[in-house]
């Protein structure tokens, strides 16, 4: 991911539209795509600043509010396999995908039945 354009140059382009020049020669006169110009130009107008918006960081696990659930059936039922863990979750309003199951389960340390065939 590249990094964001440094507060000075948006300023410019901002500075450089508002006086009156275009955003077709603004952008090629800082060397940056129109589309930067036009957004740098929304943002300016939205918030007031041209400051770049947050990057990067972590995503809430979903399934962390119902890791008592997910534990405890588990427990119950070791051959649960995860098609069904992922539909039981269904069931309770819980939209997740397989893998959001299998990632969830992973960083817990817990173990299931990888196979509904096998005893």
């Amino acid at each position: 991911m590249t990094r964001p354009l440094s507060n000075d140059l948006r300023e410019r382009v901002v500075a450089a539209v508002l006086s009156g020049e275009s955003r077709r020669s603004t952008a090629k006169r800082f060397g940056i795509a129109i589309s930067t110009a036009v957004k740098l130009l929304q943002r300016h107008g939205a918030t007031g600043s041209v400051a770049p918006g947050k990057m990067g960081g972590h995503r809430k696990r979903v399934l962390e509010p119902h890791r008592a659930f997910i534990a405890a059936r588990i427990r119950e039922m070791p051959h649960l396999t995860l098609h069904s863990l992922k539909d039981e979750l269904a069931a309770r309003g819980v939209k997740v995908s397989h893998n959001a199951v299998w990632q969830f389960l992973r960083h817990e340390g817990l173990s299931f039945k990888k196979n509904a065939l096998r005893p």
